[in-house]
């Protein structure tokens, strides 16, 4: 599912045209991202949880020129899935 499959489907969902549909997608999305840059948690329930996770530095190489470079440490979005889903996810692929 694109971006806009998902504000075609909420349009349908709260019958609403396609233009607000698309600022309420866009205001969760940009929530979303406002929050893991300030490393908050968050949690919606029956869903799954959103953070950050600290990747460590490391040796990377260029594939380009095969020279070896240091990748710094820096923090990475994470997705965990609540239980709720998972099993929605699983009674579905039976």
């Amino acid at each position: 599912m694109t971006k806009a499959d998902l504000i075609e489907e909420v349009s349908r969902a709260v019958e609403m045209t396609r233009k607000p549909s698309e600022y309420i997608v866009d205001a969760i999305f940009g929530s979303i991202v406002k929050a893991l840059r300030s490393n908050e948690k968050i949690e919606i329930r029956g869903f799954g949880s959103f953070r950050t996770r600290q990747r460590r530095s490391r040796t990377g190489r260029n594939p380009k020129t095969g020279e070896k470079v240091e990748v710094p440490a820096k923090p990475i979005p994470y997705f965990k899935p609540s239980k709720e889903l998972k099993d929605l996810i699983n009674a579905a692929a039976r």
